[in-house]
């Protein structure tokens, strides 16, 4: 992402803000930040190398965890730069164009979470409520053609709003509300009128994260009644089990977003509440899923232990040689 030293004057830039109030404490604010970014950069690689090295694991569950983990690998590095330039180096000029780039995929990714945990939730209620046709249903191709599907969707959806920015005339050095470019942040206080922006932008949340949201609420509806319907305690609690990291993982994506949507606090709860939005799920998903989900778990020690064994076996090949 191309960021700007705050030296230089242009009429076609913008300012972004990390923590309104707090600039002096921006080294300090940057430690915990950047270590929630290693933490989400790290697990969510070591999620999808896991999934791809072990043959076991190539089932539909874990491919749309893979496709997750893909997503807050995207989100993650789309906000780094932007985020990191301004607490360390106090970077805050972004050019409109490359605003509008990350706007785009910020966006983008974002939907697309949004998009996998809806097919999550499809999964989980196949698996517990038509255990017989889940794996007729759910074949390779399938999962493939699911995963272009909301691929293009966001890109055909999200689009159009970009360009549609390119009719609004901003403010000259017009200061952003966060370390990165987020739609309702920039249309905000625009010189022209920004009603076709603002109906954009409130069409996709209501229609992609607010359809996606309906979706996962009526297939847990239909989930729990299902599970009502099993006879046997041990089974109820292990089909529910099965839902635990999904239901986590909607919650911490979900729960932030209403937050940032529907707002008015002051500015610096505004940025965290952004902050917490984009890098929250990415830090915590690799988490629960490693801690609630045996196989990963198991799959990562089998693989840290190889790599232990494997480093044994060359310093002592080294040994022998010396």
């Amino acid at each position: 992402m191309m960021i700007f030293n705050n030296t230089t004057s242009s009429p076609s830039t913008f300012l972004l803000t990390a923590f309104p109030g707090l600039e002096l404490a921006h080294v300090w604010i940057s430690i915990p930040v950047c270590c929630l970014y290693i933490i989400a950069l790290l697990g969510n690689t070591m999620i999808l190398f896991v999934i791809f090295v072990k043959q076991r694991l190539h089932k539909p569950m874990y491919y749309f965890l893979s496709m997750l983990s893909a997503a807050d690998l995207c989100l993650t590095i789309t906000t780094l730069p932007t985020v990191l330039g301004v607490l360390w180096f106090h970077a805050r000029e972004i050019s409109i164009k490359a605003c509008l780039i990350q706007m785009f995929f910020v966006h983008a990714f974002s939907f697309l979470e949004s998009s996998v945990l809806a097919i999550m939730a499809f999964d989980r209620f196949m698996a517990i409520c038509n255990p017989l046709k889940y794996a007729t249903i759910l074949k390779d191709m399938m999962i493939l053609a699911i995963g272009l599907f909301i691929c293009v969707r966001q890109i055909i959806f999200i689009f159009p709003m970009l360009l549609a920015l390119k009719t609004v005339s901003f403010q000259e050095r017009k200061e952003l509300s966060h370390p990165f470019c987020y739609h309702p942040d920039i249309i905000r206080d625009t010189y022209s009128n920004p009603w076709i922006n603002s109906f954009l932008g409130l069409f996709l949340q209501l229609y992609m994260t607010g359809t996606d949201l309906m979706f996962i609420l009526v297939s847990y509806v239909l989930i729990i009644r299902a599970v009502l319907s099993i006879v046997a305690p041990k089974k109820q609690k292990k089909a529910l089990n099965t839902c635990v990291c999904h239901i986590c993982a909607v919650t911490i994506f979900y729960v932030p977003m209403i937050s940032l949507s529907f707002t008015s606090t002051p500015r610096v709860i505004c940025s965290i509440l952004a902050n917490v939005y984009l890098l929250l799920p990415p830090v915590l998903n690799p988490i629960i899923y490693s801690l609630k989900t045996r196989t990963i778990r198991q799959a990562m020690l089998q693989l840290l232990q190889t790599k232990g064994s494997w480093s044994r076996n060359v310093r002592g090949l080294r040994g022998s040689w010396d």
